[in-house]
C-alpha cells in the first residue's frame, strides 16, 4: 500500500444506494479503500437475511470505482479486521450513534486509538431507506429459485429460524409483514409453515387427509403470490412412494423450500391425538426408500425433504426415536422433526441431547403446540435449528370470527361487533388493487 492512508468501510451491500456511494466517495479521497463486506452470518445476527448471498455482493463491491481491496467481516464487531489492518481511517456514516450499533461505534473508536487512526463520520444520506428499499422489493415479489434456496441460506447462517403457519393468502400476508423490534433490532417470522390441519379446518374439512393435493396447491398458490418467505409444506404421510414423488417434484418446481412428511401410515389421525385413537409407524425401512424416493426425484440441491418422527407422539420412546432418526439421515433426509405431545417434554429434551451428538446430524425441527411455555432461545439451545408455530393464525382467527357471529346475533345489529374487527379503509389499504 506504500505511503498512501489506508481506509477501512464495512458494510452490507445488499441494496447499494446513493447512501453507500456517497460514503465510499469520503473513503476514497482520504486513501486506498478496503471494504469489510459483512458476511451472510453477520447481517443475520442483527437483522433479516440479505437479498443478495455474499459472492455476489462481493462482485458489486469490486465493480465500485475506488474500492481496491474486499475482505469479508466474519461479525459485527469491526476489531479483528481492525487490528489485521490497523488503517488510518474508518469511515461510517453517522446514523449508527444510537441504537444496536452504539456498542459497536465506541469499540472502533477505542481500537482505533491504539494506533492513532481516526472514525470520520459523514452526515447519514437523507431520502435513503434501506427499509423503503426493502418494501419495494417485496412488492415485486420473487423467484421460485431465489425463494427456495432462502430456507437453506437461513439455516446456514442462524442457529435457530421460526415459521409460523398460513392457510390462505390473508395469512401468509400478515405473516411477511410482521415485525416487531426486540432489544433494538427487528425481529420477523423467517418462513411459513403450510399445515394440513389448518388447511383442512380453514375449509371445513376434518384433517385426515381429505383435502387432496390439488386442493393444497391451491392454497400455496395464493400463499406464493403474497409472500417472499421460504415454504414449509406439511405433507403428512405422503401416501404412496410414487405419490410422494409426484409432490416433491410439484412442490419443487412452485418454489416450496422444504416439505416434511411423517413415518405413519394408514387413515390419517393428528399426532396431537397421540395414542387416544388408532395410529400406526410405518416399517422404518420402507419410510427410508420414500425419503430416498423424495431426495431422488428432486431436480436440485436446494429442496429439502425432511423426516417426520412419530415415536414420542405414540409411546414408543426415545431409543425408538433415535433409532428412526439414525435409519433416515443415512437414507438422505436433509433434515429430522422430532414430534411431542408433553405438555413438559422431557423425551424431546433427551432426544435432542442425543441427536446432537451425530456425526452426520442435519438440521432438526420442533413444534411446541404443547410446550408453548419454552422459548425459541431454549428450545434453539436445546437444539431445535427451526421452530415452527403450526396452528396458531387459526386458533387465533377462529374465537374472533365466534365472538363477532354471536354479538350480531345477539343484538340484532353490528355495533355491538365493530370494536372486534378491522375498519373498512385498513382492509382496503391492506390489500391495494394493482395499478
Amino acid at each position: 500500500m506504500g505511503t498512501e492512508k489506508t481506509v477501512y468501510v464495512a458494510m452490507s451491500a445488499d441494496l447499494v444506494h446513493p447512501g453507500h456511494i456517497n460514503i465510499l466517495q469520503v473513503a476514497r479521497d482520504l486513501g486506498e479503500v478496503t471494504v469489510g463486506l459483512l458476511t451472510d452470518e453477520a447481517i443475520a445476527t442483527y437483522k433479516r437475511l440479505p437479498y443478495l448471498e455474499y459472492e455476489r455482493r462481493e462482485q458489486v463491491i469490486r465493480e465500485i470505482k475506488g474500492v481496491s481491496h474486499v475482505i469479508p467481516q466474519h461479525t459485527l464487531d469491526y476489531v479483528p479486521n481492525l487490528r489485521q489492518l490497523r488503517p488510518d481511517y474508518v469511515v461510517h456514516g453517522d446514523d449508527w450513534k444510537e441504537g444496536v450499533q452504539k456498542k459497536v461505534r465506541q469499540d472502533v473508536i477505542d481500537t482505533l486509538a491504539e494506533w492513532g487512526g481516526e472514525l470520520v463520520e459523514p452526515a447519514y444520506t437523507e431520502g435513503i431507506s434501506s427499509s423503503q428499499l426493502r418494501s419495494l422489493i417485496k412488492e415485486l415479489g420473487t423467484t421460485p429459485e431465489v425463494r427456495m434456496k432462502r430456507l437453506r441460506r437461513l439455516l446456514s447462517t442462524r442457529p435457530c429460524i421460526r415459521a409460523l403457519e398460513a392457510h390462505n393468502g390473508l395469512t401468509g400476508l400478515i405473516i411477511e409483514r410482521t415485525t416487531v423490534e426486540r432489544d433494538q433490532r427487528p425481529v420477523e417470522f423467517d418462513a411459513i409453515w403450510i399445515s394440513s390441519l389448518t388447511d383442512s379446518t380453514a375449509r371445513g374439512r376434518p384433517d385426515i387427509e381429505l383435502v387432496d393435493m390439488t386442493s393444497r396447491l391451491s392454497t400455496i398458490q395464493d400463499i406464493l403470490e403474497v409472500s417472499t418467505k421460504p415454504l414449509i409444506v406439511d405433507c403428512d404421510s405422503g401416501g404412496l412412494i410414487e405419490h410422494f414423488v409426484y409432490k416433491v417434484r410439484t412442490l419443487e418446481r412452485l418454489g416450496v423450500s422444504a416439505a416434511i412428511v411423517e413415518d405413519k401410515v394408514g387413515p390419517k389421525r393428528n399426532s396431537l391425538f397421540g395414542t387416544d385413537v388408532p395410529q400406526t409407524q410405518d416399517d422404518p425401512e420402507h419410510f427410508a426408500q420414500k425419503i430416498r424416493a423424495g431426495r431422488d426425484a428432486r431436480v436440485t440441491e436446494h429442496f429439502m425433504v425432511i423426516a417426520r418422527i412419530e415415536s414420542l407422539v405414540l409411546g414408543e420412546g426415545v431409543d425408538h426415536a433415535f433409532d428412526r432418526a439414525k435409519r433416515y439421515l443415512a437414507a438422505g433426509a436433509d433434515g429430522i422433526m422430532i414430534h411431542c405431545r408433553d405438555r413438559e417434554p422431557v423425551e424431546l429434551f433427551e432426544f435432542c441431547k442425543r441427536y446432537n451428538a451425530l456425526d452426520n446430524r442435519r438440521p432438526l425441527v420442533v413444534v411446541p403446540s404443547a410446550f408453548p411455555q419454552y422459548t425459541e432461545r431454549e428450545l434453539g439451545e436445546a437444539g431445535a435449528n427451526v421452530v415452527i408455530y403450526a396452528n396458531h393464525l387459526l386458533r387465533a382467527a377462529l374465537p374472533s370470527m365466534q365472538h363477532v357471529a354471536r354479538s350480531i346475533l345477539e343484538h340484532g345489529r353490528a355495533l355491538e361487533a365493530e370494536d372486534g374487527c378491522m375498519p373498512l379503509p385498513e382492509i382496503l389499504e391492506l390489500i391495494p388493487p394493482v395499478t
